[in-house]
């Protein structure tokens, strides 16, 4: 393909774009590609996750510094990005959930909502499209609608019929689903932790997986990129709000984290584009 790479990130809150995919995108904009990612919500909802950050004044204006930290974040990565305005839905809990907030982006029709985001990919006209699977990645109401949204857009830009007036159709070449936390990658962190001696950040987590699922079986699609990991790891941690230096996100060493599992792994689930898996490129069949 002679035109430059484009490729676009839909994603749920200010900070998923660097919790997700971030060293594989860090990756694609030093090869030339235009990524851009989409934002769908403002993160208003976010919990204060970082016990530094926890204090009155960042609450009050919790929007505005969200804002900022994905400000900070999209320039270490050297992407694009815009906002489609929705409400966080918040991450509701309790037995039973209760009702999310009125007016809140769970709770939007997906052809509503698709709407903007069909608007973008018609203006973007991106190659290929990542989000999250049909789950979220894990169940928040705000990255299953995300995933929703995003499946509807992907198949509806095409089509001159739909969304008239949101821009000349195009036809986006591939989708895939982010699977960054899958059982086996962190079963191998976790082993990889304890041969050296480590206490594994991981143990809670295997401990409790019930093995009805196997994603890892789904990855059909795994892009090298252990040398943008620091990369990733700046951009985790301009969202400060979200990420603790001194937690999880940083219990495994990065050198070790680069040696046991270098890559950042997809499900390619639709294309119109020869390709075959595995797959080492999300542009396969492309170039």
């Amino acid at each position: 393909m002679s035109e430059q790479l484009r490729l676009m990130h839909v994603h749920a809150h200010p900070d998923d774009e660097s919790s997700k995919g971030a060293a594989s995108t860090a990756r694609y904009v030093a090869e030339g590609v235009d990524v851009l990612v989409v934002t769908c919500t403002g993160g208003e909802r976010g919990s204060i996750l970082n016990p530094k950050m926890d204090r009155p004044e960042v609450l009050a204006n919790i929007s505005e510094i969200r804002r900022r930290e994905m400000d900070a974040a999209r320039e270490i990565l050297g992407i694009r990005q815009e906002w489609l305005g929705f409400v966080d839905s918040g991450l509701p809990e309790g037995d039973p959930l209760p009702p999310l907030p009125e007016g809140c982006f769970g709770l939007m029709p997906v052809e509503k909502a698709a709407e903007p985001l069909v608007e973008a990919i018609r203006r973007f006209r991106p190659h290929v499209i990542t989000t999250y699977d049909e789950n979220g990645g894990y169940p928040h109401p705000d990255h299953i609608m995300c995933h929703k949204i995003t499946v509807a857009a992907f198949e509806a830009a095409a089509d001159p019929t739909r969304y008239v007036g949101s821009g000349e159709p195009w036809q986006p070449l591939k989708l895939y689903y982010h699977h960054s936390f899958s059982r086996m990658r962190m079963q191998e962190l976790h082993d990889a932790m304890l041969q050296r001696g480590f206490e594994s950040p991981y143990a809670e987590w295997l401990e409790k997986w019930d093995g009805e699922e196997n994603w890892d079986d789904r990855v059909t699609t795994r892009v090298e990129c252990a040398e943008y990991f620091p990369v990733r790891d700046r951009a985790l941690l301009a969202h400060a709000t979200q990420i603790d230096p001194d937690g999880h996100w940083f219990a495994i060493p990065l050198e070790l984290s680069q040696e046991i599992w270098p890559t950042e792994d997809y499900e390619l689930v639709r294309s119109h584009v020869p390709t075959s898996a595995p797959e080492d490129d999300l542009f396969a069949g492309l170039r």
